[in-house]
């Protein structure tokens, strides 16, 4: 059934895109067209070089870390928003864990829909947006990577795959997909299918393993700038990179639009 919904999305995309090309977000060299903010420092503070270009990837690294204290951090490509879109790339952990907490041991994301990062408070942790998070296994026990978290937003889950009925409002700030774990150090190639607020498809090894609807304002980490947006669609937005305190490599990041 996911391979079923994984065709039919690419057919969708390629019958609304033949005249769009795929465009490359990262150059391979420089962060030109990206900007960052990470929580306790002014936009485009890149502490301590969290946020560097090194082997054609964009590396989140602690190198200059002694210890990690809630300085999340968020890479945003900000030369245009986004609302209807076709992304890939992929990702690799690697290194030391930072952090003490269990739960940011191999963690980090793509945000989708993100806020604009000039507007984010000094301390904000996560910009409004809806997450496809990235998990790695630690060798033992179940792990599922892109799962869909929601940092001042809310989302139904579809439980069919072949449309957006039926479907169930979120319980939780986190819902897991139904990937496989990835316990290996390797390059994870992942493809996310965005309809505006209308449905987003994450799809890893040809599946599609969870989808999305509804996407809206509200829920937990919601910024004060949107207190009077809550349950309003949310459409569109930026792209943004996370750092949560394990190292992460990324490549290949693609995105081609439509209609």
């Amino acid at each position: 059934m996911r391979n079923f919904l994984f065709i039919i999305s690419f057919l969708i995309i390629n019958c609304k895109s033949d005249s769009s090309a795929w465009i490359t977000l990262f150059d391979g060299e420089t962060l030109d067209g990206w900007e960052m903010k990470i929580s306790g420092y002014e936009f485009n503070n890149n502490h301590k070089n969290t946020f560097v270009v090194g082997d054609g990837t964009i590396k989140v690294s602690y190198d200059e870390y002694d210890s990690f204290d809630k300085e999340f951090g968020h890479l945003f490509y900000t030369k245009k928003k986004f609302k209807n879109y076709h992304l890939k790339l992929e990702y690799k952990f690697y290194g030391e864990h930072i952090r003490n907490e269990s739960w940011s041991y191999k963690n980090s994301g793509v945000m989708l829909h993100s806020e604009d990062p000039k507007q984010m408070f000094l301390d904000q942790g996560f910009p409004v947006s809806v997450e496809a998070q990235f998990l790695g296994g630690s060798g033992q026990g179940d792990r599922p990577t892109l799962n869909m978290c929601s940092p001042g937003t809310e989302v139904d889950i579809n439980t069919s795959n072949y449309n957006i009925e039926p479907r169930f409002k979120a319980s939780m700030h986190c819902i897991s997909s139904n990937s496989k774990t990835y316990h290996e150090d390797d390059w994870v190639s992942v493809n996310l299918v965005v309809y505006s607020d209308s449905i987003i498809h994450h799809i890893i090894d040809k599946d599609t393993v969870i989808s999305y609807s509804n996407i809206r304002f509200g829920g937990t980490y919601l910024s004060d700038n949107f207190l009077d947006n809550v349950d309003e669609p949310l459409k569109e937005g930026y792209l943004s990179l996370q750092s949560e305190g394990h190292p992460i490599e990324f490549r290949n990041i693609m995105i081609k639009e439509f209609e």
